[in-house]
C-alpha cells in the first residue's frame, strides 16, 4: 500500500490522542490480511506509542512522568522554548509497528495507538504504511 497520511488537530501543550480507530479503518481499507501497519510521526516535538486505552489516568500519569524526568520549564540551550518537546518526543519514538492478521491490528485488550503532543496545540500528520506479508 502506498504512503497514507492523516492530520490530527492537537488542542492541549501535551496530550495523548488514540488514533487506533483510524488505523484500524487503514488496515481495512488497504484490503490487507496479514502483514505490518507502520504508523510514522514526521515531526520532532511529537511521538507515537502504544499504552493502555482504558483507564484515563494512565495517559495522564505518563505525560506526568515525562514531565518529572524532562520538565517543561527547565534549563535548556534551545532558544525556543520547546526542549523539552523533543527530548520527550525522543525519548517516546517516531514509529511504531504493529502486526497485521486476519485483516485486524494485532492489539492487547488493553492497548491503542497515541499520537503524543509535546509542544501543541499544533496540527500533526500521521503517516500510515500497511504491508503485506
Amino acid at each position: 500500500m502506498s504512503l497514507k497520511t492523516i492530520t490530527v488537530r492537537t488542542e492541549n501543550p501535551q496530550q495523548l490522542i488514540d488514533i487506533t480507530h483510524t488505523a484500524r479503518l487503514i488496515v481495512r481499507e488497504s484490503g490487507v490480511t496479514r502483514g505490518t501497519c507502520q504508523v510514522f510521526i514526521p515531526h520532532t516535538t511529537a511521538a507515537v506509542t502504544i499504552n493502555e486505552n482504558t483507564d484515563p489516568n494512565v495517559k495522564q500519569d505518563l505525560l506526568n512522568i515525562l514531565e518529572s524526568v524532562v520538565p517543561s520549564k527547565g534549563t535548556y540551550l534551545h532558544t525556543e522554548g520547546n526542549a523539552h518537546a523533543h527530548a520527550k518526543a525522543s525519548l517516546i519514538g517516531s514509529s511504531i509497528m504493529v502486526f497485521i492478521e486476519s485483516g485486524q491490528l494485532v492489539l492487547g485488550t488493553w492497548q491503542s495507538i497515541y499520537l503524543c503532543e509535546f509542544d501543541g496545540p499544533r496540527t500533526r500528520n500521521v503517516l500510515f504504511r500497511v504491508t503485506a506479508g
